[in-house]
């Protein structure tokens, strides 16, 4: 697959436009490089870690003459170790999991969002309530509401 493919497959499963894809690819395969390029190491967990090795100088043996000896010269050379994810995948002892992209993840978000919120409302009134409550209790006889609170929890913690 080249890099063309690549933005096709992703904008097709995305839903994006090639331009957004390809933008997208560009500006992460630019931040890899250059955070390479600076000594950093880079971790996708799951799928690798890509990073920068230094190569010593070295002899080597000219291929078109067996017989003459070249000197190569030290390098700073990428380098990408592959997750234990990835390498499961790639040799068959795990499954890919689905693909969670497109219409799927914001109907899922939007219900986790909207959850907490009726929550909060429903909640709101009962601690308004509660507080009324006590008040009135703490008028009439503050000592007896403070015992039975601590006996509560004792008798729950021995259970």
């Amino acid at each position: 697959m080249n890099k063309a493919e690549l933005v096709n497959e992703v904008a097709k499963a995305t839903g994006q436009t090639k331009l957004d894809v390809h933008n997208t690819i560009a500006s992460l395969l630019h931040s890899l490089t250059s955070a390479m390029a600076s000594g950093e190491r880079v971790t996708l967990v799951g799928f690798g870690t890509f990073e920068r090795r230094h190569r010593q100088a070295r002899m080597g043996v000219n291929p078109q003459n067996p017989d003459e000896k070249l000197r190569i010269a030290a390098a700073r050379v990428p380098v990408f170790r592959p997750g234990q994810e990835l390498k499961a995948i790639v040799d068959g002892k795990q499954k890919m999991a689905a693909l969670n992209v497109g219409s799927s993840e914001p109907k899922k978000a939007a219900a986790k969002k909207a959850a907490p919120k009726k929550a909060a409302k429903k909640a709101a009134p009962k601690k308004a309530a509660k507080k009324a409550a006590p008040a009135k209790k703490k008028a009439a006889a503050k000592k007896p509401v403070a015992k039975k609170a601590p006996a509560k929890k004792k008798a729950k913690g021995r259970r």
